[in-house]
């Protein structure tokens, strides 16, 4: 029993510490197929936005109508309505790999592997799930 116990921890922190980009296809402008192949949990993309690591959305955005993300950054638009304006898939590119829309952006690419590594800054979950969240907020 402590031996299955023991193996199925280390299976589980190797998988969270070794994320690897997931392969997505574009089409138009978006990423319509979710990175996992199950949507995300909208109360996970909220608590990865209020905890600020590891993507720190929070640097250069808000949510106004959230208390605690309301103090956000102001370098990026706040976030409010966002559902509005985009689509589920749209949110997706935007998430993993915004300089696919906007050359020369300082936004970072979330789901991209960066220089000296193949490891994304958000695992395929963490990118369904900051996408599930985005995706309720449709007022400003």
């Amino acid at each position: 029993m402590k031996r299955t116990l023991c193996l199925a921890l280390l299976v589980a922190v190797a998988g969270a510490a070794g994320a690897q980009v997931v392969p997505y296809k574009v089409v138009g402008d978006g990423i319509p197929q979710s990175l996992t192949g199950r949507p995300g949990d909208a109360a996970n993309g909220r608590a990865l936005l209020a905890k600020r690591e590891p993507a720190n959305c929070q640097q250069c955005h808000s949510v106004k109508k959230d208390k605690e993300l309301a103090s956000g950054g102001n370098k990026g638009p706040a976030l409010d309505g966002v559902a509005a304006a985009l689509t589920p898939a749209q949110l997706r590119l935007s998430v993993v790999d915004y300089s696919r829309i906007s050359a020369g952006t300082a936004m970072p690419s979330f789901h991209k592997a960066t220089a000296g590594s193949d490891k994304p800054i958000l695992s395929a979950a963490e990118i369904e799930d900051i996408v599930a969240y985005l995706s309720t907020l449709k007022s400003k």
